[in-house]
């Protein structure tokens, strides 16, 4: 009876560790973090999430300012780079882990005015910590006491926010996001995420009633009126660019949405979420052989999935026309 509970108990544990490293795959992506002067950076930390499989892992820059990603799943990654006294970094890649992936390039700008010491370094991190962890409040009132004490760390209001926002507490979120225009007021990620606060209020206001159909298009125009603020050229982040054209599909601006899919192709061509989309958008808009070239593209992607299937009815819809 022992040997079988023990036997039992091992395949336990080890069922446990395969499920918590389902993002491990085959990919591999390099990368390389450079200061304004374009200086390599050393000792960028660098992590590596997947939001599907809810794992990653995190790796620094060695003293040419390089790191690489590897056993990585295909899949949307989250990647966010952080080093003392700089703007922390976030940016988003469609992993492909059957391609020869070409090297990230990232620039990290420093907070002027701000000179960094141990102790500060000591205090952010276990503030991150507590974020990794995903001990929101904790980690919250740890920012916050870090601002009190470092006043002119005002970016630090990003990480509050972002642990406002998968709180979904959106007002709050916001509150913290506008503290870091009121220092700068050009800084594109927090306009947008802004406009994330309002395009996910939306998402949730979905009834029938009149009150909630008015509440869900005041917050889908916020939204709108966030994004816009940022030209779109301006805005290299494919995963922005994705989320924002779903909120303006959303809104029934097919030509917009179809500006912002085109770029996330065009920053992560092997995106299928942007790839599907923007397929669906040129369809839309009765542009027809442009539509049958992005499906085409899309099944290079993803070739047997359920979407899959339904990217190659529609190619067989568009031949015909």
């Amino acid at each position: 009876m022992k040997k079988v509970l023990c036997f039992l108990l091992g395949a336990l544990i080890v069922a446990s560790l395969v499920y918590a490293q389902e993002w491990k795959g085959q990919g591999r992506l390099p990368g390389i973090v450079y200061d304004e002067q374009g200086k390599p950076m050393e000792g960028v930390k660098v992590k590596l999430f997947c939001p599907k499989f809810n794992g990653g892992f995190e790796v620094m820059t060695d003293k040419d300012g390089k790191w690489t990603g590897a056993w990585m799943r295909t899949g949307a990654w989250n990647l966010d780079f952080e080093k003392i006294g700089y703007m922390p970094v976030r940016k988003s890649f469609q992993m492909n882990q059957f391609v020869r992936n070409k090297e990230l390039e990232v620039t990290m700008k420093k907070v002027e005015g701000l000179v960094v010491t141990e102790e500060m370094k000591k205090d952010l991190n276990a503030a991150n910590d507590l974020y990794d962890k995903k001990e929101y409040d904790r980690a919250i009132a740890a920012y916050k006491a870090f601002l009190v004490e470092f006043p002119e760390a005002y970016y630090i209001w990003r990480n509050i926010g972002n642990a406002y926002f998968v709180q979904e507490k959106y007002d709050l979120a916001e509150a913290a996001y506008k503290e870091i225009l009121a220092k700068k007021a050009d800084d594109a990620e927090a306009v947008i995420s802004i406009g994330n606060c309002y395009a996910n209020r939306a998402s949730v206001l979905r009834g029938d009633s009149r009150e909630e159909l008015e509440k869900h298009d005041f917050a889908q125009n916020k939204a709108l009126e966030w994004y816009a603020k940022v030209p779109i050229e301006k805005i290299n982040d494919s995963a922005s660019l994705y989320s924002i054209g779903l909120t303006f599909r959303a809104a029934q601006k097919p030509d917009d949405a179809l500006n912002y899919f085109r770029k996330a192709v065009e920053i992560e061509p092997t995106s299928a979420d942007a790839l599907y989309e923007l397929g669906l958008a040129y369809t839309a808009l009765q542009n027809k052989e442009e539509a049958i070239v992005v499906f085409e593209n899309y099944l290079k992607v993803d070739a047997d999935s359920e979407r899959a299937g339904q990217v190659k009815g529609f190619l067989d819809y568009l031949r015909k026309k």
